[in-house]
């Protein structure tokens, strides 16, 4: 007779409970090695700089993804993003992983919040099934499907060697509008801003950025024939004048190389307003903003839609009508809608838009274009989908999932993290708040600092044994400010009267100046309207919004902040040679790399290998070039100094600088003096990132200053510094408005004035304006609730 197995022995199966890391070296990481339970809640944390992002999505996640891309074939892996193999030793353990990161959604013109979250493409089904009159299929209700019309002759084959030509018409009814082709605005070009026709072609009548006559372009208009590239454009035939702005694309051949030629206005709309205005380059937006007006399409109202697709309504709505509500309300609409035909497709609709609603964002509207949206709002919305999914033992890995939230809504976050986890997931978040911290299983602690005296860990184990640490974290975790005894006296008063912008309900309030005032209010409530549509960024307002800084590998921080400038020109003055040289991407690059310091080779669908110039040594520049040296020290020496050491460098003896000290200054004034002024823009961390827009910015002549969110990525110990850096502000005659949740800032304020009561149509209103103190006080608000429970008040 068998003897069955006593049940207090595992079955081998269970005993893989652990993700071990051992040995990674990913950027700053100095040879770690972690373990983190799984199906529990572990949190990262640690200065910003220190390592956090690199081990748990640079090293955990990159290495999940890579493998589970490797599963499929190779053909499907040529079409998805390749992955190299994270440096290190050895990850075992890993489970699926879901990647929910800070990225902003694509900035496409076309994207909105319902069509990144698939509400649209369910609204239009729906739509195509129950709406009166009928149009058509779901794409009759799309702005992004043009309406088609064709007449030709088909073929119809009759057998063995029997044909019959027939005459066809086809036809597709598309939800465009074809006004506007979708946008839901129409745009008028300024011709004056194009060209200045006193000129010829050859004398440079050209303004737009990139036209130059040297190039590809100036082949083109001198060889088309179309016009003399001589002539004064001003005495253009108006043939030529239609050539020469209105011709649509056509191919033409020049010297034996077929080529297009473009009229002016189809070129601009193709290259510069087909995307996002904001995620342009800073000249190319400058020159659309100066030669371009965009003004709601007359004819669907700025809708994007065709009149027969406004024209079917479902119990009195149509489909614009209910992208326009507000996602709360519209919730409410499709409740009450009874139709057991699509009762499957209404219960998935209701799931999507109560999980808008279960996430804080139920005051946004579907047809909100996604690249308006804030790195938290985006960073939530692409938690929707994973929200009351069946998926179990999967590793959901979470940036700052707290970012751009009120301390009322980091509840409603936790809340949402400890459901993933108790599901069966294992949730990883890297994350800076006390309150998302608190609710952890498992920390780990990276540190001490940050860049190269990061990347180790400084302890793992239990909050309370974080707390008894005396790691940064750890002596930070809980630090409360203090209200300030005393708060400055205002120098003068900016009105706003009558904001209506968003949400905003007839809005008057006097913002004080000459003091750090911060604006606050639940996510949605209308800060970041009132602010930037109030002052809008001009003559003496230097506005510092949330938007991600765009840099390739090539970009770093000397040439991001222009500290590459005043460096270029001080060696080329001190060896007598020209100012190109010194530039990795212009004359003085190493011709091996071209200037990259590493050579790539491309492996198709696998990973690419990316090995160091072996004539440069990775140090990117000529060997001609290294020998000009000042200072002392060659422009790669340079170019290895962090900001601290530089600016030493720059600021006495033969080598001083004024020009790139006084820049270097700022980066040390943000906390970025550990930072190497040639790393690699790609490998530096959000909270970096922000900085080192903020220390560009400084550099702007401007009386008041606008902040959204500055302590985005930022540990609690550098909120002490950004503090500092507020207060300097401040005592130098400038005026500093903050859009800000972190109740640090809050209590540090002289003035607050805070917004709400709730988000969307529930907020727009001003809800207390005072002091900190009187804030704490009047406990009036949600805000003041908070702030006096984190004072102590």
């Amino acid at each position: 007779m068998s003897t069955a197995t006593p049940p207090s022995t595992p079955h081998v199966a269970d005993s893989h409970d652990l993700i071990r890391v051992q040995g990674a070296r990913v950027n700053n990481l100095k040879d770690v090695s972690v373990e983190i339970p799984k199906r529990r809640l572990t949190v990262f944390t640690g200065v910003s700089g220190s390592g956090k992002s690199s081990l748990v999505f640079g090293t955990i996640a990159a290495e999940s993804q890579r493998m589970i891309n490797e599963t499929y074939s190779a053909f499907v892996q040529g079409f998805m993003p390749t992955l190299a193999r994270p440096e290190v030793d050895l990850l075992d353990g890993l489970t699926t992983a879901i990647i929910v990161d800070q990225e902003r959604m694509g900035a496409n013109a076309r994207s909105t919040v319902g069509t990144a979250t698939d509400a649209n493409a369910m609204l239009r089904i729906l739509f195509s099934r129950l709406g009166q009159p009928q149009i058509g299929s779901p794409n009759a209700y799309s702005f992004n499907v043009p309406s088609v019309k064709a007449t030709g002759a088909i073929t119809v084959d009759r057998g063995v060697g029997k044909t019959k030509t027939e005459k066809a018409t086809f036809t597709r009814l598309g939800g465009m509008c074809p006004r506007c082709e979708g946008m839901g605005s129409v745009t008028d070009i300024d011709l004056s801003a194009l060209y200045d026709d006193s000129r010829s072609l050859n004398e440079g009548a050209i303004t737009i950025p990139g036209y130059s006559m040297e190039g590809w372009y100036g082949r083109i208009f001198r060889g088309c024939g179309y016009f003399d590239p001589d002539k004064p454009i001003g005495g253009y035939t108006k043939r030529e004048q239609h050539d020469l702005l209105h011709r649509e694309p056509t191919k033409i051949k020049i010297d034996g190389i077929n080529l297009t030629y473009a009229g002016l206005i189809p070129s601009i709309q193709k290259s510069f307003l087909a995307k996002d205005i904001d995620a342009l380059q800073p000249h190319i937006r400058a020159f659309v903003e100066r030669a371009v007006t965009f003004t709601t399409c007359p004819d669907c109202a700025g809708t994007r839609l065709s009149r027969e697709a406004r024209s079917s309504k479902i119990n009195g709505k149509n489909i614009a009508d209910a992208c326009a509500m507000q996602i709360s309300d519209l919730a409410a609409w499709v409740r009450g809608i009874e139709e057991p035909s699509v009762a499957p497709l209404l219960a998935g609709l209701q799931h999507l838009l109560d999980s808008f609603e279960a996430i804080g964002l139920g005051y946004l509207s579907l047809d909100r274009p996604s690249g308006t949206l804030s790195g938290g709002e985006a960073q939530r919305t692409k938690m929707i989908r994973h929200l009351g999914s069946s998926l179990t033992d999967v590793t959901y890995v979470f940036d700052e999932p707290t970012i751009g939230l009120h301390p009322h809504d980091i509840q409603r976050m936790n809340k949402l993290l400890l459901q993933l986890r108790d599901k069966g997931n294992t949730v990883l978040v890297v994350e800076h708040k006390p309150e998302a911290i608190a609710i952890a299983d498992h920390v780990v602690d990276l540190g001490p600092g940050a860049g190269t005296d990061g990347g180790t860990v400084c302890y793992e184990g239990t909050l309370d044994g974080l707390r008894a640490s005396g790691t940064s974290t750890g002596r930070h975790l809980d630090d409360r400010a203090a209200l300030k005894e005393t708060v400055r006296t205002p120098t003068g008063k900016l009105e706003i009267r009558g904001a209506t912008a968003n949400n905003l309900q007839d809005v008057n309030v006097d913002v004080p100046l000459g003091v750090l005032v911060v604006l606050t209010g639940v996510a949605g409530s209308g800060k970041s309207s009132l602010v930037h549509s109030s002052i809008p960024a001009g003559t003496g307002v230097v506005s510092i919004d949330q938007g991600a800084i765009r840099g390739s590998r090539r970009s770093n921080p000397a040439t991001y902040t222009g500290l590459l400038d005043p460096i270029r020109k001080a060696f080329a003055k001190a060896n007598g040679v020209k100012p190109a040289l010194f530039s990795a991407n212009s004359e003085g690059a190493c011709p091996s790399c071209n200037g990259a310091g590493v050579i790539y080779t491309d492996l198709g669908m696998m990973a690419g290998v990316a090995a160091p110039c072996e004539d440069c040594e990775g140090k990117r520049f000529q060997a001609s070039v290294l020998e000009y040296r000042f200072g002392g020290r060659d422009i790669s020496e340079v170019l290895a100094m962090s900001v601290t050491e530089a600016e030493k460098f720059f600021g006495a003896g033969e080598a001083r600088t004024p020009a790139a000290h006084t820049i270097l200054d700022r980066l040390a004034d943000v906390g970025l003096g550990y930072l190497s002024l040639g790393q690699p823009l790609t490998t530096l961390s959000g909270g970096e990132r922000q900085r080192l827009k903020l220390a560009t910015h400084m550099a702007e002549k401007g009386g008041v200053y606008v902040l959204d969110e500055p302590t985005t990525g930022l540990h609690l110990a550098d909120v002490e510094q950004l503090l500092g850096l507020l207060d300097r502000l401040v005592d130098a005659g400038k005026s500093v408005i903050v859009i800000e949740h972190h109740q640090a800032v809050m209590a540090h304020a002289d003035w607050i004035i805070d917004l709400g009561p709730g988000a969307g149509h529930d907020g727009g209103r001003i809800v207390f304006e005072g002091t900190p103190a009187d804030l704490v006080a009047g406990r009036s608000t949600l805000t003041g609730e908070h702030l006096a429970a984190y004072v102590g008040g």
